[in-house]
Order: structure tokens, then sequence, then C-alpha cells
């Protein structure tokens, strides 16, 4: 009994929906190395570009919207998606596809796309390559989580806009 509930709490803390201790952020604009870069609330989003992944160093830290970088989670950092969101990410270059928690801002190196965590480019196959082209598509907001009250009329205008 004592298992299943190991196996079972260890299959919530690397799930991607559900309360993690982080919060809701779009963030303003922002500049990094001369780039400026704008978080914003998206219906349709879908890039394709260059991914790569990040561990160590981060491991442990906190992520731009306050949860804890875990580098065995099926996560993520974007620069503009609202934060925490779900995306799916295909390696274009062998066909995986997984889905992952997009709770972090970045990367910022070299015209990047997305930053997976060690065992997201591990499922995609590019680990020990560090890179892979990829395609990245906004699902939605991550369950439980939901913008202030008072922000949510402003985004529900600004996705009118949008549309």
């Amino acid at each position: 009994m004592l298992g299943l509930i190991s196996l079972v709490l260890a299959a919530c803390q690397n799930g991607l929906h559900g309360p993690r201790g982080g919060h809701f952020k779009i963030g303003q604009p922002y500049q990094i190395n001369g780039e400026w870069y704008y978080p914003r609330m998206v219906n349709d989003f879908r890039e394709i570009g260059v991914a790569s992944w990040y561990g160590h160093p981060f491991h442990g830290r906190k992520t731009a919207n306050g949860e804890v970088y875990d580098m065995h989670g099926m996560t993520a950092a974007h620069p503009t998606l609202p934060l925490p969101s779900i995306a799916r990410v295909t390696n274009l270059e062998n066909g995986r596809s997984i889905t992952v928690r997009v709770n972090d801002r970045g990367p910022f190196a070299k015209r990047r796309i997305i930053d997976l965590s060690r065992r997201a480019a591990w499922e995609l196959g590019f680990k020990d390559q560090g890179t892979a082209k990829v395609e990245v598509v906004y699902l939605g907001l991550a369950d439980g989580v939901a913008p202030p009250q008072r922000r949510r009329a402003e985004i529900h205008q600004h996705l009118a806009t949008v549309n």
C-alpha cells in the first residue's frame, strides 16, 4: 500500500496539471540581450523553430511563475506564453511528440523558441545532441490555474481584439 501511495504522489509531482506552488503570470514586455519579448494571452499559438534543454544549474530553483524547476519533470520555458500553460512539442526530425507544462521564461540564446527540461528533451530524443527542430502548439492554461479576478475582463477584452 505504501508503494502504491508513493507512485501516486510521484505521478502528481511530475503531472502537467494542478497546483504546484506557482501562480498565474503573463508579465510585462521585457528585453534580454537587446531583444524584446511580449508575453500575452493567446487562443491559438503555433511556432516552428529550434528547441534546447536546461538542467542542473537550474534544478531546484524557482521558475518565472514561482514553481520549483524539476529537470526530471515534463516542463518547459517559453518567452511569451502565459504561465503555467500546456503545450504540445513535436520533434520534427524524428516525429516524437510530448505534452509539457510551460512554467518558466526562456530561452534567450541563439533565437531558440523553447527550452525543455532534461527529461522532456530525452523523451523527444535530442538530449545528447542538445537541440532539435520542433513545433510548439499551445493547448491552453494548466488546470487549476486562472487569472486573478481583476485581470479576467482585461484578458478577455485583449483576446477579442486579437481575434
